[in-house]
């Protein structure tokens, strides 16, 4: 069992820093009840990692006798910080949402580094795993998350966190307390010195949407109003969490006073800027990202903010949360998360680094320099990257079974087909288990190396393969949500746990095998298709053309040519030594 749970841990490595040049970096999306059509909550997350690979975790629920010690691994390295008290009954947790379809996400911002606590033993990624074994309410597993970093320190630098119950969402941020207090004497202050992190959180307004982006987003804090915090007013007294609202470390604004970072009045703090200062790569490279996902909820509003998405105009500062004009579905949310900045002054298919077929694509290092000045590729939502991404949906309704269902993706969001995982399911299908493949072993029964060979390939020839590639996309995800919304009929009522999870495994794994099996045909189709660069004939339904002479004689391939743009710029740079005499 420790072995599992290490490798529980250890599989779950993802970010590190939020700029432009970053390997690693996250987008979250943030969705009320008040603001989806159907009532849900939901938040999305893609685990963009050039060194994480695409499975789908699960730590079963247990219980344990007191006393236990549970080792803490580090996400980022592997290493173990130390050990923490266990709980005595801990929940199932399948992927980022838990039995009682509590989910958490998060992006990281880094912040100032001197903030970084390298004595502390629980690091942001092992805050999440931990907290969702145990909290059964996004309120509570805020409690838990400030009462594990009070107790064993904080071991990473500034994150955001999303996190939903079926009823209410919440974004918080949090940085360490690395740096120490001094005393008047220039000496470090023993009695002001305290383990854990400063951080604040707010409740997203109902029919509200908010993201986050690896830059640190909230600025303002809602002073205390004597109303109650998180569930219980011993609890708001104990640890001085004021607001239903709005919730805080108590020293949150003290701690920046004391290590001269702020100041000001409390009601003047802002933790963004005091902790995780905005740069042009905060703004272009993190900022942006939150920006086209807003474009598409509420176009009308976000348009003037792009001066500010695109690192021109710091002051114009784009809100924390914003309404969207209309009802928010679930492929809402899968378009946010498919982006390239598509019709925008950032849009990636537009400029020469797409190539001839409008790639959307820039191989890294994200910024470079020529002739002493520096320029950057844009840091899209998509992005070839990504290890896994998902949108957890959280539904009031239905039995906390069935009710949670992660919609799971391997690869680039753009490509993926989201499948539907029930949060009660008990076994993990083939194709997403931890241990089929790694980063080093290819597995031909693994969905993180299946929907690689399809997208390596797509980048040769993109804008003609990507129309293959979502007419399978959208007719799988269509299918899959018409089949939730006929279970959802079929088991509203049920009450049997047993029942309830045996059904969850069974649809979840039979969906996965159907995705994975519609994946593999589609790789082989492609292959054919545009095999050598040329483009094979087929008919409305898809089917190669062939001639009178047999079922195995194809009719001659087409041989697009490229864009005049493409032709012009090979001219441009070699014309007199290609040109015919």
């Amino acid at each position: 069992m420790k072995q599992i749970f290490k490798k529980f841990f250890l599989a779950a490595g993802v970010m590190t820093l939020a700029a432009v040049a970053s390997v690693q970096a996250c987008t979250n999306f943030l969705i009320t009840k008040g603001a989806s059509k159907d009532g849900s909550t939901m938040i999305s997350y893609a685990a963009d990692s050039h060194v994480l690979y695409g499975e789908l975790y699960y730590r079963p629920a247990a219980d344990y006798p007191e006393g236990t010690m549970m080792d803490i691994y580090e996400w980022d390295t592997g290493r173990k910080l130390g050990q923490i008290k266990q709980a005595l009954h801990t929940y199932s947790v399948v992927g980022n949402m838990n039995e009682h379809q509590v989910a958490i996400a998060e992006t990281t911002f880094g912040g100032l580094p001197q903030l970084v606590d390298t004595t502390g033993i629980v690091d942001y990624g092992s805050l999440i795993y931990v907290t969702l074994q145990r909290a059964k309410t996004a309120r509570e597993a805020i409690k838990i998350m400030h009462e594990l970093v009070s107790t064993y320190g904080y071991a990473s630098g500034g994150e955001s966190f999303s996190i939903q119950d079926p009823n209410e969402v919440w974004i918080m941020e949090m940085v360490g307390k690395g740096q120490k207090i001094l005393g008047k004497n220039g000496q470090v202050d023993p009695k002001r010195n305290t383990k854990g992190a400063v951080w604040v959180a707010y409740r997203i307004p109902e029919g509200y949407i908010s993201g986050h982006a690896n830059q640190a987003r909230i600025t303002k804090i809602k002073p205390a109003d004597g109303k109650t915090s998180i569930s219980s007013k011993d609890i708001a007294k104990k640890y001085n969490l004021p607001s239903v609202e709005c919730m805080y470390a108590a020293d949150v604004v003290d701690y920046a006073k004391a290590i001269g970072l702020y100041e000001g009045k409390f009601e003047d703090f802002s933790f963004a800027d005091t902790y995780c200062p905005l740069t042009f790569s905060g703004l272009r490279g993190c900022e942006a990202r939150v920006w086209a996902g807003f474009m598409k909820a509420n176009p009308a509003e976000m348009a003037t903010y792009e001066d500010y998405a695109r690192g021109d105009n710091p002051d114009h500062r784009m809100p924390l949360w914003i309404k969207p004009d209309r009802k928010l579905t679930l492929n809402d949310m899968f378009s946010f998360m498919r982006d390239h900045y598509e019709g925008t002054s950032m849009d990636m298919t537009k400029d020469v680094g797409a190539g001839p077929f409008a790639c959307p694509y820039r191989w890294r290092p994200m910024d470079f320099e020529l002739d002493g000045q520096k320029y950057l590729h844009e840091r899209a939502t998509s992005t070839q990257q990504t290890g896994f991404s998902f949108i957890a949906q959280s539904r009031s309704w239905m039995p906390d079974a069935i009710g949670g269902i992660l919609w799971f993706g391997v690869d680039d969001t753009y490509s993926t087909c989201y499948v539907p995982m029930y949060c009660g399911i008990t076994e993990i299908p083939l194709c997403f288990r931890v241990g089929n493949g790694n980063m080093a072993t290819y597995s031909p029964t693994s969905a993180f190396w299946l929907f690689n060979q399809v997208t390596n390939f797509a980048y040769s020839r993109y804008k003609d393969m990507i129309v293959d590639i979502q007419k399978v996309q959208s007719e799988l995800e269509t299918g899959f949500q018409s089949k939730v919304a006929r279970n959802d009929a079929k088991m509203k009522d049920e009450t049997d746990p047993a029942k309830l999870v045996a059904f969850a495994n069974q649809f979840s794994n039979a969906q996965a095998e159907l995705m994975f099996n519609q994946w593999k045909s589609l790789s082989e189709y492609l292959l054919v298709k545009y095999m050598d660069g040329n483009v094979k004939k087929t008919d409305e339904k898809g089917n190669f053309k062939t001639t009178p002479y047999g079922p195995d004689r194809i009719e001659m391939p087409d041989m697009p040519l490229y864009p005049e743009s493409w032709y012009r710029e090979i001219v441009e740079d070699c014309g007199e030594n290609i040109k015919v005499k």
